[in-house]
């Protein structure tokens, strides 16, 4: 049996109520009028500028009036997750609560459904290699292997935010949402949605955060992408000899064609473009 990975920089946040479809739908940035017990959407919630400032998975359980969705967050942004959320709740027929003392994330590696007690449980919808993520009752049993977890979510190329990219700054497509499952561009409306039509249709995504491979030690997060004496980007998150950089791409492209040395920190590094580093 695969092991279970407790994932605790993550929090839950419940959205119930007569409205709460309707209302997580007209805020995110995916489909969530269809999401149906057993599965999970990747998801964000954006500034009117179209830039992230919160990302999430989501699970839904019940139907009808005891419909629920659970948001499994990072923890650091659940108190302005919360505080969002009821600025948009209005008069609508919604409860958001933190459920976070009581439940926690968990990821599971692996093909085979974990034979587990959990509140919500799903395929990760970013990638097939992430396996399942869960929501269980806080204390479950887990085992210390985030740094199994980490490195295959490096060798997805899914990035991590504050990491990876940073909250407020990136638009979705920097972020790979677009490619991770994490944007519809058929649902309609929702917060920032026009500036994300626009990138996909005007083909304006000029960053992206992209999977290289090293020879040596990984650049530290946040040192500098260079290709000779030219800044084309930052690294972020690393494990083993792969790692995730945001990056210019019209500036790594020109840099692949002539055969320019990327390097970062005094490491070379070999860009994955197109596909994940595994």
């Amino acid at each position: 049996m695969s092991a279970i990975i407790s994932l605790q920089d993550r929090g839950i946040v419940e959205i119930a109520g007569a409205d709460a479809t309707k209302f997580l739908h007209n805020l995110v940035t995916n489909d969530i009028s269809k999401l149906v017990p057993g599965e999970a959407r990747f998801c964000a919630l954006l500034a009117p500028q179209g830039k992230i400032l919160v990302d999430f998975l989501v699970f839904v359980e019940g139907d009808g009036e005891t419909r629920r969705y659970l948001l499994d967050c990072p923890s650091s942004l659940e108190p302005d997750l919360l505080r969002r959320l009821g600025m948009y709740k209005l008069r609508a027929a919604v409860r958001v609560t933190s459920r976070s003392d009581e439940f926690a994330a968990f990821a599971v590696l692996g093909e085979a459904r974990p034979d587990i007690p959990a509140l919500a449980m799903a395929r990760d919808p970013r990638s097939e290699t992430l396996g399942w993520r869960l929501i269980a009752p806080r204390g479950a049993k887990a085992e210390n292997a985030r740094e199994d977890y980490e490195a295959a979510r490096i060798a997805a190329g899914v990035p991590q935010g504050g990491v990876d990219f940073a909250y407020g700054a990136a638009f979705p497509h920097e972020a790979n949402m677009d490619l991770l499952a994490g944007v519809d561009f058929t649902k309609g409306c929702y917060i920032g949605q026009e500036v994300v039509s626009r990138t996909k249709h005007r083909n304006l995504v000029r960053k992206r955060v992209t999977p290289y491979h090293v020879d040596g030690e990984a650049p530290a997060p946040g040192t500098k992408v260079m290709a000779g004496e030219i800044e084309i980007g930052v690294a972020g998150s690393h494990s083993g000899d792969r790692g995730l950089a945001l990056v210019r791409l019209d500036r790594l492209a020109d840099a692949m064609a002539a055969g320019t040395i990327l390097t970062a920190g005094g490491a070379s590094l070999d860009f994955v473009v197109g596909r994940a580093a595994g």
